[in-house]
């Protein structure tokens, strides 16, 4: 990677030496310099050097900025999305280059463990828009710079090679990663990179999939005197016969809707290469070809127990202040034992070309063209292989459920387990047989053409920006799986040790590969778990499942017989859910015009940049509409429903708006020193491209107590926020600096995923008897709230020691923060804000390196939704509790060209845990350990 040029130390230090600063110190001084310079409030980190990013994750570098935080997959540990001042996700604008990057996966911020990061050159995090790029990120705009051939001219090259370990694996995983440049005379250059990153990690997982929220009638609580107890709501029809109150449901509660705990084996394996060509035909003109590409597959092996529990089936209720059920009783609970293999691919490549003429001394002009195509899960891959085996039915255990304390440090404990509540017999085989068996994958297409044509006039103090850009995105969704032609439920059961009416029992012993022991599995929280999981294969499972036969033409005792008809012959395919297609289309046309002088304030030196920015979209969204037309129950598993659809029919939706956005930045060269600034704005966030669908989605395949749809709407209109901020820099040394920024957003058209209680197409439940009704989430624009904030830093070096540290801390609030009592279906908060605070202290001297990175963030809602949305008080929230986690690198240059590094990344241990809409509601809790790397770099 060719980094930026080595600094010269300006006259602002009233030197007139030439001093070269490399390394670390280098890189801050010349992030510095870009941040003082920049007409807006811009962040920058710089690679150190050729081959020596600071980081080996891209949102790892970006959490040490003010006002940045991350997101981590809790099954990885790694750091995959960034919070800019309380707004994550899409709200976040990542371009390559100054483009756009497509992505399948269904929103529009892309995931950072995607991106090498080996040979990048630098990232600007934009917090006030440059409307000649976007205006389409309320938080920021990450503008991820890759290296050209005459970035540096001449013969460069750099090598990178390290293995990682993670304490739980226990297995070493390889990097490595190769960058060739060179140029021809003053005409011609060419790069090309290539990295390998291979990560793995073993992570235990507790969890609950979601705390509907529902009422209860007295009959189920604790000290119940009723003699029978049949939970009811009230029926509107007069001649139906008065509910007794001890059934009547009229306590309002939230209760587990599944527990259990996986261990998950993760393997990340990612391939990014970039080849850039690039042309000088004349002095003052550049064409630049270039292509990047990535590929990231992710497998995990997952092996877990589960229980599933239904409102109306707990007893001895006990609810605390707050309406969280805190101990039941669940008779006949049944529990399964599930492995599953998961895969997901996302591939992405993007060509570009861009061409740059100077047309004279004050006039030049710059076309910019790009096409990027991602594709989740390509080929025949299959997204999710399942294996579930378990009990229940007359072995189905009188579990008892007990919440022992914070999510933050306890999960749940319970006890009566074990098949009809002997413990003993948990992991008797003889007992346990087949249940459902569930495959799914979903398979994403993005393409999006892009093209910006602009230039600019530059005149003593005066520079005048114009253009325009155009940009077509087309999104396609698919979801294959065993629920649409409802194989899933082939064998379900149990077999006959729990009376059920079919399932295989017992399965065959080689199955079994061993145990994973739930002692001690989450260290430091409390909670009772029973004693094992099993190690077993779902393709050896499903394997032995089909080769039973054909059941179509042979007899197979245990085969269900009622769930698939003649389409079953052995074979767990995936059918294509028709009703998950969505093909939708964006088209955007954006002006700009910016004006950028410089004059003086009462002698000080004054810089103005004063911008517009007009953006049109066309939308046009296709689905296939299906309605229920019936719901059956299985005999072989009365926890489980078939719903029979309608044919589909093809719906379309289109949607056009058109946004103004002004930008204005100001800064005020006070002293040479201190400098502050004013910015205004007014931006946009589009909607995520996977909510613009046209139908509603009923599953086929779902649970009793459960029932639930989904639905887009193609006519939601973007975030809009106008924005201010207020900042003082003062530079009081080389590479050092102290910095007070003030922010305010007022953010209007909410977009918020209420969930409705509702029939549909008159369905009947047939464990009711009455109308079906199901929990249907779909999104719409709601409410208007207001940000603000303040970021401090801190970034001191003391001299010529080596020493020094960076400190930033930010502060947020919102005149709309979550309220725990609202039980309407339509409630609202703004997600994503929490305080947060990082710290990284270095040496860099002689030759060697050493950081400590600290890093935290208070809880923070992170959204509306659970893995389970089935409750009648609307979409059920999700919190991250507090986390912090320190990281520490460090390097030794041997000589000029090779150098050693190391890294141990989570050396506190930190685990990520969420909960529910109270602190005690926990939905999960990670524990991914620390990871260990070693590595060698050769620049030359």
């Amino acid at each position: 990677m060719c980094a930026a040029p080595a600094l010269a130390q300006d006259s602002r230090d009233g030197a007139s030496d030439t001093i070269v600063v490399t390394g670390l110190r280098g890189s801050l001084q010349r992030n510095l310099d870009e941040k003082r310079d920049a007409s807006g409030v811009v962040d920058v980190i710089s690679s150190e050097d050729i081959g020596k990013f600071p980081d080996s994750n891209v949102a790892a570098s970006l959490q040490r900025l003010p006002g940045v935080s991350i997101q981590r997959s809790g099954a990885r540990g790694e750091a995959t999305g960034i919070t800019v001042r309380g707004f994550g996700g899409d709200f976040n604008t990542t371009l390559y280059d100054g483009r756009r990057i497509s992505t399948a996966t269904g929103g529009r911020q892309i995931d950072f463990s995607t991106v090498g990061v080996d040979f990048i050159g630098a990232l600007a995090v934009m917090k006030t828009p440059d409307v000649s790029l976007s205006s389409s990120s309320i938080g920021a705009t990450v503008d991820i710079q890759f290296p050209n051939p005459f970035d540096r001219p001449g013969f460069r090259a750099a090598v990178t090679a390290s293995g990682s370990i993670q304490d739980r694996s226990g297995e070493i995983a390889p990097t490595a990663g190769l960058l060739v440049s060179n140029t021809f005379g003053d005409t011609f250059g060419v790069l090309a990179d290539f990295i390998y990153t291979q990560r793995k990690t073993d992570t235990n997982r507790v969890y609950v999939s979601g705390w509907p929220g529902n009422t209860f009638a007295p009959c189920q609580l604790a000290g119940s005197t009723a003699t029978s107890c049949n939970p009811r709501v009230e029926d509107s029809d007069p001649d139906t016969p008065p509910i007794p109150a001890s059934d009547l449901r009229s306590i309002p509660g939230w209760f587990p809707q599944q527990y259990g705990a996986e261990q998950q084996r993760v393997e990340d394996e990612r391939i990014d290469a970039r080849l850039a060509l690039q042309w000088k035909p004349s002095e003052g003109s550049m064409v630049t070809l270039d292509n990047n590409y990535s590929r990231q597959e992710v497998t995990s092996n997952n092996y877990a127990f589960g229980m599933w529990f239904n409102q109306g089936s707990l007893r001895d209720v006990t609810l605390d202040e707050n309406g969280t059920v805190v101990d039941f009783v669940q008779a006949g609970t049944p529990t399964d034992f599930t492995s599953a293999l998961n895969r997901q691919i996302l591939e992405t490549n993007q060509t570009g070309l861009n061409i740059e003429l100077e047309a004279s001394d004050n006039l030049s002009f710059e076309l910019d063209g790009a096409y990027a195509l991602s594709k989740l899960n390509p080929g025949g891959v299959i997204g999710s292989l399942n294996a579930d085996i378990g009990y229940g039915g007359a072995l189905g255990a009188p579990v008892r459920f007990q919440v022992t304390g914070d999510s933050s440090g306890a999960f749940p404990s319970i006890t009566n387990f074990g098949p009809a509540g002997v413990a003993g017999s948990w992991a008797d085989t003889s007992l346990i047989g087949s249940h459902v068996t569930v495959n799914q994958t979903q398979r994403n297409r993005d393409e999006l053409w892009q093209v910006r044509a602009g230039g600019k006039w530059e005149q003593d103090n005066l520079t005048v920006q114009f253009g325009g850009q155009y940009y077509e995105d087309k999104f396609n969704f698919a979801n294959y799986n065993t629920f649409a032609n409802n194989f899933w439920q082939a064998y379900a059961g149990y077999g006959g040790p729990s009376g059920q009416g079919s399932g295989i029992n017992p399965l065959p012993g080689s199955l079994y590969e061993g145990s994973i022991s739930l002692n001690d599995f989450i260290p430091g929280f409390e909670g009772n778990l029973p004693p094992s999981i099993f190690l077993f294969s779902p393709e050896a499972y499903q394997a032995y499942l089909s080769g039973l036969g054909n059941p179509q033409t042979t007899t197979i005792p245990g085969y269900n017989t009622e769930c698939c008809g003649t389409a079953f012959t052995g074979q767990f395919t995936e059918a294509l859910d028709s009703g998950s297609i969505r093909d939708i289309q964006e088209q955007t046309w954006a002006l700009y015009f910016r004006t950028s002088f410089d004059t003086e304030i009462g002698g000080m030196p004054f810089h103005v940049s004063a911008g517009m920015r007009n953006e049109h979209t066309k939308i046009a969204a296709n689905g296939n509409g299906r309605v229920p037309l019936s719901i059956t129950t299985s005999t072989a598993d009365p926890t489980l429903l078939t719903i029979v659809l309608s044919d589909p029919q093809p719906l379309t939706g289109t949607a056009t708006y058109n946004y103004l956005l002004p930008s204005l930045d100001t800064r005020l060269e006070i002293t040479p020193e201190l400098q502050a600034r004013f910015s205004a704005s007014r931006t946009i966030t589009r909607p995520s491209l996977g909510l613009l669908y046209p139908q509603l989605n009923v599953g086929t395949g779902q649970r009793v107590g459960a029932l639930s749809a989904s639905g887009g709407n193609p006519a939601l209109k973007p975030y809009l926020a106008d924005n201010f901020d207020l900042a003082v820099e003062w530079y009081y040394q080389r590479n050092s600096y102290f910095a007070v920024n003030a922010f305010l957003k007022n953010v209007s058209n909410f977009i918020v995923g209420g969930v409705t209680r509702q029939g549909i197409n008159g369905v009947i439940d047939p464990t009711t008897g009455q109308p079906a009704v199901f929990s249907v989430t779909q999104q719409i624009n709601g409410p208007e709230a207001t940000v603000k904030g303040v970021e401090v830093a801190l970034q001191h070096v003391f001299g010529d020691s080596g020493f020094g540290f960076q400190a930033n801390a930010t502060f947020v609030d919102t005149n709309r923060p979550y309220d725990d009592s609202d039980i309407s279906q339509t409630g609202f908060a703004v997600t994503g804000l929490a305080n947060s605070a990082n710290f990284v202290g270095f040496y860099d001297k002689n030759g060697f390196q050493i950081r400590a990175a600290l890093n935290w963030r208070d809880e923070y809602l992170a959204g509306f939704g659970q893995n389970q949305n089935t409750g009648a008080f609307g979409s059920e929230p999700t919190f991250v509790d507090e986390s912090f986690q320190i990281d520490l690198t460090s390097s030794y240059d041997i000589n000029d060209a090779f150098s050693v590094f190391a890294e141990v990344l989570n050396v506190n241990g930190n685990q990520q845990s969420t909960h529910g809409r109270y602190s005690n509601q926990l939905l999960d809790v990670f524990d991914y350990g620390r990871r260990y790397s070693l590595g060698v770099r050769f620049r030359y």
